[in-house]
Formats: structure tokens, sequence, C-alpha cells
């Protein structure tokens, strides 16, 4: 089964993982913009960021046989300081329109801010007129409030449901979600966010359609290979390869074909490493 990571930050993660991906069946990746560990001071960091993983990354992922493709953001870790992030946002335009660039994202919220608020609603204003997808990212803690203030946020922006993807849901927030025309992310991590035994009970409970799984792999405890576990425990557990594969590959697909940007070489033969090794 080919599968689509529609969200893993693949700059913390060593050039073995892409072996490892490519040997279990991952021949894409998108790579959102992330918190970096700590946060960052300037403007021209972000945009060394930007061009990290929009430039570099895609070299790196295509010599492990992967197509890599980004959005660019604020992410909503870094969104509380205005004046950086509006730095930020002042200078963001050329990398929207990037050849790699395939999404707004991460944007959304962390602590429920009225300045993470704020940040939202100015990037959205970025990408009404594009045809740019947008990842947005739940808050870790308190879900269900932040949901809410997102989805009144993207009510306001003028943006089509089917160009946002949703992130981080859980049972908590799919009461709410599930009657949207948003795309929903579900993220697989070894011990926070969702089990793959969690991820079939939500699929059960509420459908496939429109839902997307990701391992959303970064510097913590994390796996660039949830996504063929999830795989595997979904055919134990009984779904059809059919739902499965919308899972891992054709609702992602779907949801990034919102950008003309997003043309997937699928079948990218790993480079021998003696040839560019050094």
């Amino acid at each position: 089964m080919i599968i689509i990571e529609p969200h893993i930050h693949m700059v913390s993660r060593t050039t073995d993982d892409y072996q490892a991906m490519y040997a279990a069946g991952i021949r894409a990746c998108v790579e959102p913009s992330f918190w970096m560990g700590i946060n960052r001071t300037r403007a021209g960091t972000f945009i060394d960021y930007f061009r990290l993983i929009l430039d570099w990354e895609t070299i790196r992922a295509r010599r492990f046989g992967i197509d890599h493709f980004a959005g660019v953001s604020v992410n909503p870790k870094e969104a509380e300081d205005l004046v950086l992030a509006r730095e930020v946002i002042a200078e963001i335009g050329p990398y929207l329109d990037h050849p790699r660039c395939v999404a707004l994202g991460e944007v959304g919220l962390n602590a429920i801010t009225p300045n993470e608020e704020t940040i939202l609603a100015e990037q959205l204003a970025l990408v009404v007129d594009k045809e740019l997808p947008v990842l947005v990212h739940l808050p870790h803690f308190n879900k269900p409030e932040g949901i809410r203030r997102i989805m009144a946020i993207l009510a306001e922006s003028g943006i089509a449901d089917e160009r946002v993807l949703i992130d981080h849901n859980t049972e908590d927030t799919m009461p709410l979600a599930r009657g949207t025309g948003y795309h929903l992310g579900l993220t697989v991590y070894p011990i926070s966010k969702l089990t793959p035994q969690r991820v079939s009970h939500i699929i059960r409970h509420y459908g496939h359609e429109r839902m997307i799984v990701s391992g959303s792999a970064d510097w913590g405890v994390s796996d660039p290979l949830s996504l063929v576990k999830v795989v595997n425990f979904l055919r134990e557990d009984g779904h059809p390869d059919a739902v499965i594969n919308d899972l891992v590959f054709n609702n992602a697909n779907r949801f990034y074909a919102n950008s003309p940007r997003w043309k997937p070489e699928l079948g990218l033969i790993p480079v021998d490493p003696r040839e560019f090794q050094r």
C-alpha cells in the first residue's frame, strides 16, 4: 500500500528515518511549519527555516525516494509575540508562492489567547484568494474550546471548508468537527495523542470520509512509521482495505489537490548515497 504522510516534521528526523519510511511504502510527505524547540527572536530566522523546508529538505527527501512538500506559517506556539509574528507575515508572501509550498500551516491555537487568535485571522487573510489548503493545529489542552474558537475564526475568514484540514482531533473534538465540511486529522504518537486503537474506534463511530491520519513526528517521542502501524492495526481490527487506503492516501491526496502545486511523484527511486555523500 502506498502511503502519504500528510503532516511530519522531517527537519527533526534522520536519514535513517527516510530510508525506513520508503521501505514501508511512504512515497510523499508534507512538512508544515513547526516550533523549533525554542522561540525564535527575529523574522530572519523564520525565513531561513522556510527556505530549509522548501528547498533543502525537498532535495534530502528525494534522495531517499520520497517526494517532499511543505507548508509555511507562524506556528501558533510562536504567535503570542504580535510584533515578531507580523514581521514574519509581512515577508511570508514569496514562500507561500514557492513551487514546493502546498499549504498555509500549521496555523491555529496553542494556549487559546487573544494574540494567537489575531495572528490566526491575519494569516488566514493571506490565502483567502490563493489556491492553497490550510492546515490548522488544535491546542493540546482544552481542545473543545480551542476548536470552537478556531471554527468561528475560520467561518469569518471566508475560506471554503474543503480547503481546511483541522488536525490533532480526539474523541472530545469529533462531535463538534464532524458536522462541518472540513477535513479532519487524527494524529498518532507512541505516548501522547492517539493510538491506532483509538483511531479505529473513532473511524467506526464517525466514518472515514474526509478523515486523514498522520504521524506528525518531530523532536519528541514520535514515530515516522506511525501510519504503517495504523494500517496494520486497522487491518487486524477488520477495517476494509478501501477504507484504510482512504485514511492514509486518498483523503490526503484529495485535500492537498486543492493546491495546483500538489503533483507528487510516487515513483521516485532512491539514489545511491555514494553519489552525494561527502
